[in-house]
């Protein structure tokens, strides 16, 4: 089994999660039809409409 040759420094260890800190929230844009927040260039979830045409046939279509 490999042994280590030298103790692991604090700031060597610790930035191995540093990468966890540099998360951010997921952009939302309001969609210009029913005014929901949706994920950009994607079809809206609750009206089924992408760059002002009906794409996807929903149950809630006003």
């Amino acid at each position: 089994m490999a042994v280590p040759k030298h103790k692991t420094s604090k700031m060597r260890a610790r930035t191995r999660f540093s990468n966890n800190s540099k998360l951010t929230a997921p952009t939302l844009v309001a969609c210009p039809q029913c005014h929901e927040l949706k994920a950009p260039h994607k079809v809206c979830p609750k009206c089924g409409y992408y760059d002002g045409k009906a794409v996807v046939a929903t149950e809630n279509a006003d």
